[in-house]
């Protein structure tokens, strides 16, 4: 046998051995959401070591090439530009490695989370970028669940207004820009009566229902929020009083009407309390509002008052 064939075949058992070891490597990837990629940097193409890329953003092999260009397009345009310009201060040296986690835009329209991590691992004689290598995983079903807990703490669960804790960092960011505002204080009148007589699930469709048309009533206001039970309250960056009296005068008579809930068109009165603010801190505030409504519901409720 002469060195040729010799050489020949140590170089088909090499490829075999290869082909092998990545088919052992897919194997071991797939499934896990874990992808494995390497690009030549000068062409932009690239190498999957497994399916998974394609796959999380529904194409097949045939649909989607293989090239960097292909990333570029899939990802999600508001985070387009900020995630490439990172992956190039990695390849033109500014930066030790490439690592973001960034969305990219599903073949169905749908988004999916990523981390996108790599690393260039083969310079040419020059110095300059041959070869980046990298993992991209997916973590949508993650990122899902760390977005919906962010939500659940700054979100009333039943009408989705801001919460509690919510509003008051709405009120304190609100401070950082300007020293005055209102906070509009709304307890809604004979709501245990209705919620005894038809039920909790109708209370609650009720509340949903109120929510729904005070955010279509008010967008002028700064934040909506329910402080729970059928207390709602409303922060404004204006202490105008003909201004606020003429948005409460728009939610009593948007309330004034029959609303229809559950089949069933009721009447919903409002007993509203204003509290101009400057200096005071949102208890002072969220008092001062409160003993503004107890007195319109003294008075015969359904109307407003600005405490005085």
């Amino acid at each position: 046998m002469d060195e040729n064939n010799v050489l020949r075949e140590k170089i088909d058992a090499l490829s075999k051995q290869n082909k092998t070891l990545e088919q052992k490597l897919n194997a071991a990837l797939d499934g896990t959401g874990l992808c494995l990629w390497e690009q030549h940097i000068p062409t932009g193409n690239l190498t999957m070591f497994n399916m998974e890329w394609g796959s999380l953003l529904g194409y097949t092999i045939d649909e989607l090439a293989a090239h960097v260009d292909s990333w570029k397009g899939n990802l999600h345009p508001d985070d387009r530009e900020w995630v490439i310009a990172n992956f190039e201060d990695h390849v033109s040296g500014k930066t030790d490695s490439y690592d973001v986690t960034h969305r990219m835009v599903h073949k169905d329209g749908t988004v999916s989370w990523v981390s996108d991590r790599g690393r260039v691992i083969e310079f040419g004689d020059n110095g300059e970028p041959i070869r980046i290598m990298g993992t991209h995983v997916d973590i949508t079903k993650e990122k899902r669940y760390e977005l919906e807990l962010a939500k659940l703490a700054h979100r009333d669960p039943l009408t989705d207004l801001l919460n509690r804790k919510a509003l008051i960092e709405a009120f304190n960011s609100q401070r950082e820009q300007t020293a005055c505002g209102a906070l509009m204080f709304i307890d809604l009148d004979d709501f245990k009566s209705n919620n005894d007589r038809y039920g909790h699930k109708f209370g609650d469709s009720l509340l949903i229902k109120i929510a729904e048309i005070l955010q279509l009533q008010v967008p002028d206001s700064k934040a909506i929020a329910r402080m729970g039970g059928d207390e709602f309250v409303l922060l404004f960056e204006s202490n105008d009083r003909a201004l606020l009296s003429e948005i409460a005068d728009r939610i009593l008579s948007a309330f004034g009407l029959s609303v229809l809930v559950e089949n069933k068109s009721i009447n919903i009165g409002m007993s509203i309390g204003i509290s101009l603010f400057t200096v005071q801190s949102f208890a002072e505030i969220c008092e001062q509002a409160d003993h503004a409504m107890y007195e319109v519901k003294r008075q015969g409720k359904n109307s407003y008052l600005f405490h005085q």
